[in-house]
């Protein structure tokens, strides 16, 4: 498959994951946001786990804990957190800063430079999606900042962490979102019930919102994300996260009748436009994809290398 048409089955993710907030307002229990992380994440993974049909190995184990932690079980928990105590899309604005951190994460732990055109590239689209998503609200909620703050820096790690861990040698990008999709999860689990008690009962209207973020939102989704992140570089895959808040705004207004400003339209532009430049990044002997990453016992195999920024309620 070329590299057009893995960037833009990659894109499907946070397009998917721009649907989430009208999903969750409109058919989910309100107030709810550990167990909605956690009804998106552990059925997904079961689900995957039991197609893939294959457990790590070895020191899989724990790389497999932190992935899932960073990419999932935080991750989710401090995204909503940020989005119910900040005001008019602030959660998204914040969160949007996540290629920059990605930026300097390659540069720490995948040797990749930083150039003048990607920090550029960043700035435009972050302050892309504040035309497009912040509102003017009250004062800002500390917690509700750094907890946005969190979740960019939580998914940009585990971004650039898949990418420099790659895969168990053999095995495919199904079973890597399983497994990280059931670890998060599992995180999430003890969590939801501690702070938010025995599950709600829900309606018809509920259960079709949690199939639909389980399945095409969370399986699907985090399928063809990890799947791109094996094919792309750390920057590119992450320059993809600003379509997230853009979808939600178009989501807003054709299906809840929610108006587009100018302002706003100007800021899918600078965002849109950010999203293609970050796809435009020349390719250096550094971004090579990680494909495969061998298992200890595998001496024999030369290992070879295989990376959200989130947005509002993915």
């Amino acid at each position: 498959m070329n590299r057009a048409a893995t960037v833009l089955l990659t894109a499907l993710a946070p397009v998917s994951w721009g649907t989430t907030y009208a999903v969750t307002t409109e058919f989910l229990p309100a107030d709810r946001p550990l167990f909605t992380g956690l009804m998106r994440a552990l059925p997904a993974g079961l689900v995957l786990l039991a197609l893939a049909r294959v457990l790590p190995r070895g020191i899989w184990w724990g790389k497999v804990a932190v992935l899932g932690a960073l990419n999932i079980g935080a991750f989710f928990p401090l995204l909503f957190l940020s989005a119910y105590r900040l005001p008019g899309g602030m959660a998204a604005v914040v969160g949007s800063v996540g290629p920059l951190f990605v930026v300097g994460l390659s540069a720490v732990l995948l040797g990749q430079r930083p150039t003048a055109r990607s920090v550029l590239t960043g700035v435009v689209a972050a302050f892309g999606v504040s035309l497009v998503v912040l509102k003017a609200a009250g004062a800002l909620d500390a917690v509700g900042v750094l907890a946005a703050l969190a979740s960019a820096a939580s998914m940009s790690t585990g971004t650039v962490l898949t990418k420099r861990w790659g895969r168990p040698d053999g095995v495919g990008p199904l079973a890597l979102t399983a497994w990280q999709l059931t670890a998060g999860g599992l995180l999430i689990a003890p969590l939801a019930f501690l702070a938010e008690g025995a599950p709600p009962a829900l309606d018809g209207p509920a259960i079709g919102g949690y199939l639909y973020l389980a399945l095409a939102n969370t399986a699907v989704a985090y399928w063809l994300w990890f799947r791109g992140i094996g094919r792309l570089t750390a920057t590119q895959v992450t320059f993809l996260g600003p379509l997230s808040p853009l979808t939600a705004a178009v989501v807003g207004w054709a299906a809840l009748g929610q108006a587009l400003t100018p302002v706003q339209l100007a800021g899918m532009a600078l965002a849109f436009g950010a999203t293609v430049a970050g796809q435009l990044r020349q390719r250096t002997p550094a971004d090579a994809p990680i494909r495969s990453f061998s298992f200890p016992e595998k001496n024999a195999r030369k290992d070879s290398m295989d990376v959200t920024g989130p947005a509002l309620r993915r």
